[in-house]
């Protein structure tokens, strides 16, 4: 209690006791309760990293979403977007979220083969039609499963390319005879589809494949044909041979470090999710509209496109089928019922052929 001189009656009585003391409890009060809610208004900061370069459709999106998420949170989240492997390089992005040096990344399965057997599932030759299919059949497949293998990470969402098909320089691939002895840039598990098909696969992630493509390390490459423009390919490869039954996706995931999500509010973290949500949906509906506009590029850069014809495609997924067996075999042994994972993606892909 406080006595301040001069404001007292006869008798020596503090008139003014009552209003100093109650004045003085509430500044105290607010040290307590003021302060804290200053401190709990400062927004969470997050590093995202991305390997796709910055004119990327893909790194677009994501960079949407960054925006969204702050705008939707009211700024109590922010990310720092760090896209073209300026921060992380692709195949180290999982172990970087995992020990917090990223905060938000995002990578392809097929950039750490084997450590995500049971989405990889996904990857498979099973003759996607389109982006939006893919992703729809990616998101689907993880809520069924919940893999184990992402526990350690909180996983975003998912979103896979369309139709991915061999591109080769100087000559033509018009039949699987034309595969043998080529050496096809790919990654993960089209390198087995490459194999499958009678060529040489060669490892690499796409930010290494212009340059090899250049110098003739490699004789092709098997990707989407969006590529062609979002990586410039369109400049260094000359023909894309079109095979729907045998066309395989390369699946990508977008996930958090799980230290910094459980950081987040309740409120924050559903409004993430709804975000989530949406922006799955539109990374397929961004891949395939790149896959339009790479095929208009290639054409305009003198590419030519080798439609193969009915009884030669069938020979191509007959010849990729036993990737496809091989794999159901490996979920199985490791307790997962391969048949049912992969008919259940059929099941998805079917609605949208």
């Amino acid at each position: 209690m406080f006595y301040y001189p001069g404001i007292l009656k006869e008798g020596g009585f503090p008139v003014k006791k009552t209003f100093v003391s109650a004045f003085t409890a509430l500044a105290v009060f607010s040290l307590f309760v003021v302060v804290p809610s200053i401190a709990d208004a400062r927004p969470i900061t997050m590093s995202y990293s991305t390997f796709f370069p910055p004119t990327h459709i893909q790194a677009i999106t994501a960079e949407e979403w960054i925006k969204e998420v702050e705008k939707r949170t009211e700024g109590r989240v922010k990310i720092n977007f760090y896209p073209g492997q300026t921060l992380t390089r692709a195949p180290e992005t999982i172990e970087s979220l995992e020990t917090g040096i990223v905060d938000i990344g995002t990578a392809a399965l097929a950039y750490t083969e084997g450590r995500f057997p049971v989405m990889a599932t996904m990857d498979l030759p099973l003759g996607y039609p389109s982006g939006v299919a893919a992703t729809e059949a990616a998101n689907k497949l993880f809520e069924k499963y919940q893999p184990e293998e992402f526990d350690r990470v909180k996983v975003m969402y998912f979103n896979a390319h369309g139709p991915g098909f061999i591109h080769t320089r100087r000559e033509p691939v018009e039949t699987l005879e034309d595969m043998r002895g080529l050496r096809i840039r790919s990654t993960g598990m089209s390198a087995s589809v490459v194999r499958a098909l009678g060529g040489t696969p060669v490892s690499m992630a796409m930010p290494d494949t212009y340059q090899s493509l250049q110098r003739g390390v490699v004789d092709g490459s098997i990707h989407p044909i969006e590529v062609n423009e979002g990586w410039n390919m369109a400049e260094v490869v000359d023909y894309c041979t079109i095979a729907y039954p045998s066309a395989y996706t390369t699946t990508f995931w977008v996930a958090m470090n799980k230290n910094k999500w459980n950081a987040l509010s309740e409120e924050d973290q559903r409004i993430i999710e709804e975000i989530n949500e949406e922006w799955a949906h539109r990374h397929g509906e961004a891949w395939d509209s790149s896959d339009e506009d790479g095929r208009e590029f290639f054409l305009a850069e003198g590419g030519q496109i080798v439609e193969i014809d009915e009884a030669e495609a069938d020979r191509w997924a007959e010849a990729v089928a036993p990737v496809i067996d091989d794999y159901i075999e490996m979920l199985n042994e490791r307790g997962v019922d391969g048949r049912e994972a992969v008919d259940f993606i059929q099941q998805i892909l079917d609605e949208h052929r």
